[in-house]
């Protein structure tokens, strides 16, 4: 039995490697800056409902759903597997 074939060039192949190493620390970054966010939310709540003075910083808070939401809401994290083709078919729903 003789193996299949390849379907791409070997440039394609290291774009699709690139591709991969990059998206791969971009989604370290994103969920390092996303991390950091949330536990400087809850540490400024925490301080400021044991101490009873202050108040929350609007700032703060509103940096907590942008980023988060925004983390939640991006498809970097499907692009893992890199570029192209994949071979699971995209799920559609029921």
């Amino acid at each position: 039995m003789n193996p299949l074939q390849p379907t791409t060039t070997e440039q394609e192949d290291i774009t699709t490697a690139g591709q991969r190493k990059i998206n791969l620390i971009w989604e370290a970054t994103q969920s390092s800056i996303a991390v950091m966010v949330v536990l400087a939310n809850i540490i400024i709540w925490i301080i400021v409902s044991l101490t009873g003075k202050g108040s929350i910083p609007e700032g703060l808070t509103n940096a907590l759903f942008l980023i988060v939401g925004f983390y939640f809401s991006r498809t970097n994290h499907s692009a893992i597997g890199g570029v192209g083709f994949k071979p699971n078919p995209k799920y559609e729903g029921r």
